[in-house]
């Protein structure tokens, strides 16, 4: 039995519409949607997408997301640069010398 037919009298299958197909929900159905509203949700959230502006001026909104997300990404780019390069201020003189005692030791 497929998931368009429906049992009928006498055991005889009984093909449902397409507004009973349609308006079939059940609870997990009902679950997910909530789930999903709620993890899309807090992805425009942290992209701080306000919902009555998606709703009036869903691209533009959009282009402004994905702009501030880039800005961000090289913003973070930047100081993970300046990281690096700070740390490797320090730890790349005690690696040479650490290479250098090394290599001393092996004859």
């Amino acid at each position: 039995m497929s998931e368009n037919t429906t049992p009928g009298p006498q055991g005889q299958t009984e093909a449902r519409s397409f507004a009973q197909r349609l308006l079939r929900f059940s609870s997990a159905d009902i679950l997910r949607l909530v789930f999903l509203c709620l993890i899309v949700g807090l992805i425009l959230a942290a992209f701080n997408v306000d919902p009555a502006e998606l709703w009036v001026d869903f691209f533009g909104t959009l282009a402004d997301s994905i702009r501030e997300l880039v800005e961000t990404v090289l913003g973070s780019a930047d100081r993970a640069i300046e990281y690096f390069l700070l740390g490797a201020v320090i730890v790349i003189p005690i690696w040479l010398v650490m290479r250098i005692l090394g290599a001393m030791k092996r004859e």
